[in-house]
């Protein structure tokens, strides 16, 4: 008896919410649990009973179902049912019954009250449903000042600002006596308009060097001529991180910040060097600086650590995948400066399209490279070809030289099948929406993720915004991209343990992003179709499928916090590898998970089964 009693302890020491509980408290359980064994079939509880024990599944399987018969949930070993009854008056809420021969632990109530009473943690854990137990989980990730602080916090001073008629010596003066290193400029004869910034451009001390020193201009120059006019800006409401993105995806130092179109200060790019995050500001400055793709790639190893030091900072999983994606671009973005110095200036214009992950940006730092072109509609190809097949050849080689390994689909700008016009692009995805062949839903997964990194940029936007108009009311695109999206599945069984991956190296693993991330991923993007969003990244998808109301309440949330907590453990066990000299990749063993992971890691795949069952639903054929 002795022995059996230790074996239940055991067992129970080993699952949620008993693992908290100190051994003596666990022997105090073990002995006034009862036994209970259930054949297949069998009803357990039944809807609106009394109920006196919370019951804990010892060995085989539990149904948990709604009050109209739809299966709720499949509980296996260890987990708990009839909480929630024990805390709602003691009438049962969700019926059960027993999947397969099932034998379960009953707690008697008296017990359950005390443990919820003496014991904060197990009190939380049966308080709580899956959703919030995930909502919780994705909370302890975002604790970085990065992610909680706003940026008007790092103003420390009134902006200074002059009319575009004063001269450039003026603005001189100003910036010593100010110790200012830029002014913003009004225009007192324009009038204000309500979807404009109450000024009109920005001049620092660098334009001062650049455009008048250096160009010899006259010191009674008007800085209405020298200044810069199309202004990044932003929102005093914005986060310090999205200040720090913003910094680096424009290559600019200075920040305008706006309250009611009105600037009430300007961040620089050391405020935030000094407030956090220095290594990935550093590495992207770093990068502009390069003079060859041997320099360049020599900065690669730096990614990594950029990488592990936002993972240890704190910072979430949005934050990361953006960093890593400006980083991504700014190599871009170089190597097309390199390019265009060994093989001479375009012949026509041209925009550089990113594709999947980094367009999203939600890259990581396992990933490979999916780019093409966008060119002017005056290209030839008899004339202009051999420029953009060097132009492309030099940008994806230096990519793979700095660890953005070649894309095995060819979805590079190599491939002459992507480097077209702009028209000639709303050619292909017209036929990709109007006919979607096989091919084409496959390409609908890389392509309709896509932004402009360099050159014409505007022109992507364009094509976005083609894409969102021409697919939102394509019912026959929307169904078949719907069940092209159900072709990852996550990695739970009938019996909601993991399926684990049958791929040699990879063996007894779960893809965190085949058979997590990605489907996610392609959902939201099915919905953010429907929607007719232009944004990329999935959360920010979200944001607008939500206002859509496409979803039922409650489900927006709760992909975003599935996607958080999946991103995150993929990310930190990425950094876990690289901190070990391991080379990272996708795949996690569930055996190095911690107790909190894998419980919290089956939530979101909940999550993601139940989205892609709706998925299913709302754009079936018949639906439609």
């Amino acid at each position: 008896m002795i022995s059996e009693l230790a074996e239940i302890q055991h067992f129970l020491s080993h699952y949620q919410p008993f693992n908290t509980l100190p051994q003596e408290v666990l022997a105090y359980i073990t002995k006034n649990l009862e036994i209970s064994y259930f054949r297949g079939g069998a009803t357990i509880l039944e809807y609106g009973e009394e109920i006196r024990h919370l019951y804990i599944v010892r060995s085989g399987v539990v149904g948990a179902y709604r009050r109209n018969g739809d299966l709720y949930h499949l509980l296996d070993h260890g987990d708990l049912f009839g909480h929630i009854g024990l805390l709602m008056n003691n009438r049962v809420r969700f019926p059960a019954k027993a999947v397969t021969d099932t034998l379960v632990y009953c707690l008697p109530e008296s017990v359950f009250s005390k443990l919820c009473q003496d014991h904060e943690g197990f009190a939380d854990f049966v308080e709580v449903d899956e959703t919030a137990r995930l909502q919780q989980a994705v909370a302890t990730t975002e604790s970085s000042t990065l992610t909680s602080s706003q940026v008007s916090s790092l103003l420390t001073r009134d902006v200074v600002m002059l009319t575009r008629q004063e001269t450039v010596q003026k603005v001189a003066q100003t910036l010593e006596e100010e110790n200012v290193s830029a002014i913003l400029i009004v225009d007192p004869d324009r009038s204000e308009k309500e979807d404009e910034p109450g000024f009109v451009g920005i001049v620092t001390d660098r334009d001062l060097c650049t455009k008048v020193l250096a160009s010899g201009l006259p010191p009674d120059t008007a800085v209405g001529e020298v200044m810069t006019s199309e202004v990044v800006l932003l929102d005093h409401n914005a986060f310090v991180f999205e200040a720090m993105l913003v910094m680096l995806r424009n290559n600019v130092h200075h920040l305008p910040i706006l309250r009611d179109k009105y600037p009430i200060g300007i961040v620089e790019m050391t405020d935030i060097v000094r407030y956090e995050s220095q290594s990935s500001l550093l590495l992207v400055r770093t990068i502009f600086l390069q003079n060859s793709v041997g320099e360049l790639a020599a900065l690669s190893g730096q990614v990594k650590n950029c990488f592990t030091r936002l993972v240890n900072e704190g910072a979430n999983s949005r934050m990361i995948g953006s960093a890593m994606s400006v980083i991504g671009r700014s190599f871009i973005q170089r190597l097309a400066a390199l390019a265009e110095e060994e093989y001479g200036p375009p012949p026509v214009a041209y925009c550089i399209l990113a594709l999947g992950s980094m367009a999203r940006d939600e890259q990581l730092v396992v990933t490979d490279q999916d780019n093409a072109l966008i060119l002017d509609e005056a290209y030839d190809p008899r004339q202009h070809g051999e420029y953009f097949s060097h132009f492309s050849q030099f940008l994806c080689d230096g990519l793979a030289a700095c660890g953005y390994a070649y894309c095995a689909g060819q979805v590079m700008a190599t491939n002459r099948k992507w480097q077209k016009t702009l028209s000639q692009w709303q050619d292909c995805f017209a036929d990709w929406i109007d006919t979607p062949q096989p091919e084409a839903l496959l390409n609908s997964s890389i392509f309709f993720d896509l932004d402009g990194v360099c050159g014409h940029t505007e022109w992507a936007e364009q094509l976005k915004s083609f894409i969102s108009g021409r697919a939102k009311d394509n019912i026959k695109f929307l169904a078949c991209i719907a069940r092209n999206a159900l072709n990852r599945t996550p990695p739970l069984g009938f019996f909601k343990n993991f399926v684990m991956e049958k791929d040699g190296q990879q063996n007894n693993s779960i893809n965190l992003k085949r058979r997590g991330t990605a489907p996610l991923a392609d959902l939201i993007r099915v919905h953010g179709l429907a929607a007719g969003t232009r944004a990329q990244n999935s959360f920010a998808r979200l944001d607008d499928i939500i206002a859509a109301g496409i979803l039922p309440e409650g489900r927006g949330p709760d992909l975003r916090d599935a996607m958080e907590f999946l991103s995150i453990v993929r990310i930190r066990h990425q950094a876990i590898d690289i901190a070990a000299g391991v080379e990272p990749n996708n795949n996690i063993d569930p055996k190095k998970m911690s107790d909190f992971e894998r419980r919290n890691l089956k939530d979101a795949f909940l999550v993601l089964s139940n989205a892609q069952n709706f998925l299913k639903f709302k754009y079936s054929a018949s639906q439609l």
